[in-house]
């Protein structure tokens, strides 16, 4: 959420956390770590039960968890076992949602089932995760929707287009923005400039460019919430969603709750959204534009600092399995708790 590409990375690691939901208990516990350049997973308490093995690895999804081998992608479940031979390629967002999962082959992409049988061959250049039981797809650079079955239920019109999220899919036409319900129905014209996806039944949405520009919230009607007013603003999370009060470059940071009221003031350098009653945050003062070499810490919805360790970078709990955040001190890899206490450190580098 500043001029530094890491929040906009956790930006995006946000919005993919917040797609995957973990249903099974079993899973819940087990978290990917790094070590000497491989990965396996742990549980909460930091113990290793599936160990490191793999080049690379991702949190659970409905029982299951991508991990890559010898360049290729393929599921484990949670005992270990690789239940879907690594023979995919990379691709984003490939993981299970709504039982499928959109793998990619060479150019060609396939949703397959948890037996890794292929039951969605789509007619499209590209291919995106099944989410509130509609999937992207995109042909000669438009953008539509299929369902479940595979049947297309809006054609590849759109300029731009984003996954389905509390029944409303956001989608870009002649260079605005608005929302789709599930039959393809526009329930909210193209008039914004820039929106995200609707959360805790809000929706971002900025009117003007990028620089200049306002942001406020409409709620599914498609009624202004929140007026549009911030600089920047952010998804609603545990009830709360980040603003941002100023530029791009010197503007700082706080949050409103759901009537527009300012409940945490806009002190901070840089923060992310707040997920398990916790928000990342950083009090430090940019480097040359940036927060390269900023600290962050943890506060709680009164705005008091509970973990004031200093990580690397961003960290949400959650973001890879409840009640943990994968943090940075110093640059080791640690898993902590909501106490700030380490479970797991990687062994340190020589």
């Amino acid at each position: 959420m500043k001029s530094f590409n890491v929040t906009q990375k956790v930006l995006v690691l946000i919005i993919v956390s917040f797609s995957c939901r973990l249903t099974v208990k079993s899973q819940e516990t087990l978290y990917p770590f790094q070590d000497k350049g491989k990965y396996g997973y742990i549980n909460k308490s930091g113990k290793v039960e599936i160990a490191e093995q793999f080049d690379f690895a991702e949190k659970f999804c409905e029982g299951m968890a991508v991990v890559k081998k010898d360049g290729k992608r393929g599921f484990i479940d949670a005992t270990g076992k690789l239940v879907i031979p690594a023979q995919y390629d990379s691709k984003l967002d490939m993981y299970f949602s709504d039982g499928l999962a959109c793998v990619k082959q060479g150019p060609k992409f396939t949703y397959i089932d948890k037996t890794g049988k292929v039951v969605i061959e789509p007619k499209a250049d590209f291919a995106f995760i099944m989410s509130d039981g509609m999937a992207r797809i995109q042909t000669d650079g438009k953008f539509g929707y299929i369902n479940k079955t595979g049947e297309v239920i809006v054609k590849p019109i759109y300029e731009g287009a984003w996954d389905f999220k509390e029944g409303m899919g956001r989608v870009k036409k002649n260079g605005k923005w608005g929302f789709i319900d599930k039959t393809g129905k526009v329930v909210i014209d193209f008039k914004y400039d820039d929106v995200f996806d609707f959360s805790e039944g809000f929706a971002n949405v900025r009117i003007g460019d990028e620089k200049s520009g306002k942001w406020g919230y409409i709620d599914k009607t498609g009624k202004v919430v929140i007026d549009v007013q911030f600089d920047r603003a952010y998804a609603f999370t545990d009830g709360l969603a980040c603003i941002r009060v100023g530029d791009f470059k010197s503007g700082t940071f706080g949050f409103i709750d759901k009537g527009g009221k300012i409940v945490i003031n806009p002190i901070y350098t840089g923060a992310g959204s707040f997920w398990e009653g916790l928000a990342c945050i950083s009090t430090s003062p940019l480097v040359a534009g940036t927060l390269k070499e900023a600290k962050w810490n943890y506060i709680d919805k009164t705005g008091k600092i509970v973990v004031s360790r200093g990580s690397d970078y961003v960290a949400d709990f959650g973001k890879l399995g409840k009640g943990l955040a994968y943090v940075s001190y110093n640059s080791q890899l640690t898993y902590i708790d909501k106490t700030g206490k380490s479970v797991w450190t990687a062994t340190p580098k020589k």
